[in-house]
């Protein structure tokens, strides 16, 4: 019982871990991206939509991004999501194509994107620490109904410690990693 307590908490400290990765590739450095645009939803018939699903995106060069509605009567709808968004980006439109032109990042530019992978992984080590706090739980729970010992219930808390020291390193080493690609000029 103890074991797949352990596991279960174990696995969803990694998924934290993957998470805070897809979020980390979201936030841009120096270069265009097509994941950039991936948390950007567009109004599309009632409901809000990711932006892949009605439009294609392409890498044009370094520094732009060209997205393709596949509807023409989506072009401004897009437009204006684009703007809208929290990327401080400004689209420009020629025909069907919309332009995102990613211009370089400003030393100001870069802290204020330091500040949000901080808070990313912040968010992760609660996360974390609300994981392990949970499997501390069941093991109470556990010790309450008499199923397992003291020992084992202290034990199983220092294993569970262990486990939340590790992956809160794995957060602290890829923000880290993130906050020194960000501030790379």
């Amino acid at each position: 019982m103890l074991k797949e307590i352990r596991q279960d908490a174990e696995k969803r400290m990694g998924k934290t871990l993957e998470n805070l990765a897809q979020a980390f590739s979201k936030i841009r450095t120096g270069r265009a991206h097509t994941s950039l645009l991936d948390h950007i939803r567009v109004p599309y018939y009632g409901d809000q939509v990711p932006l892949s699903q009605v439009a294609n995106v392409v890498v044009a060069d370094a520094r732009m991004l060209s997205v393709t509605p596949w509807e023409k009567n989506l072009v401004p709808v897009v437009e204006k999501a684009l703007q809208s968004s929290d990327l401080g980006i400004n689209p420009s439109t020629s025909g069907n194509v919309i332009r995102v032109i990613l211009p370089p990042l400003t030393e100001e530019r870069r802290r204020d994107l330091v500040k949000v992978v901080r808070a990313e992984a912040e968010g992760a080590r609660v996360a974390i620490r609300n994981i392990r706090r949970d499997a501390i739980s069941d093991f109470k729970s556990l010790l309450k109904e008499k199923e397992i010992s003291e020992d084992e219930e202290r034990h199983a808390q220092e294993e569970t410690q262990k486990l939340t020291d590790r992956f809160i390193k794995s957060v602290d080493d890829k923000l880290t990693e993130k906050e020194e690609d960000l501030m790379a000029i």
